[in-house]
């Protein structure tokens, strides 16, 4: 194999793919509005119930998320690739996104945001803490306070995992800008022993 160096005095992550998750981040806004933005710098923090996404101070979602104390997390289910994208579209100059208003929420039951309809899991957050210096980008953490997933894309043992993907793909961003739908899962071969 040859590998092709890459120039670390700048950003590396557009030079090749990567997979990621694909969220919509939801939040209030001062005004009582709600937004939503995808977001694919998105995981859970370790075993616990804590969630983190990258975002930059000069996006409302990172201001909003600080002034209301927390955040919405919804994962789109293939089928809503539009939606992720219209939730993506620049604010107009009064600063509002039009698109929003085409996209069906509802909203948290615990922390005020909307959710995305029909993902296939929804969280709501309390904001923890944020943790900035990634450059221009902070890391914004929250304690999952609420959370449900959809009965169809539930694990359980009836179930075989791999049939469960099957029925209930999932959506994958392919960073930068493509997308995958994954309905075809194998088992990890974790060796023997192995603990988290």
């Amino acid at each position: 194999m040859t590998y092709a160096s890459l120039d670390v005095s700048q950003a590396i992550w557009d030079r090749f793919f990567w997979v990621a998750p694909l969220v919509i981040v939801g939040t209030r806004e001062a005004d009582g509005s709600f937004d939503l933005a995808p977001k694919h710098m998105a995981t859970p923090l370790g075993w616990e119930n804590y969630f983190g996404f990258v975002c930059t101070p000069r996006h409302a979602t990172y201001r909003n998320a600080i002034r209301e104390g927390g955040f919405t997390v919804s994962y789109p289910r293939p089928e809503q690739l539009v939606h992720a994208s219209l939730a993506a579209e620049p604010r107009c100059e009064d600063g509002q996104k039009v698109s929003l208003s085409e996209l069906p929420v509802v909203p948290g039951e615990v922390v005020a945001g909307p959710l995305l309809e029909g993902a296939y899991v929804h969280m709501e957050c309390e904001l923890d803490r944020i943790v900035d210096g990634f450059g221009e980008n902070g890391l914004v953490v929250g304690r999952v306070v609420a959370a449900r997933v959809d009965q169809d894309s539930l694990r359980r043992r009836a179930l075989e995992d791999q049939q469960l993907i099957a029925e209930s793909p999932l959506l994958a961003y392919l960073a930068p800008g493509q997308f995958a739908r994954i309905d075809r899962g194998q088992n990890f071969p974790f060796p023997s022993g192995f603990t988290r």
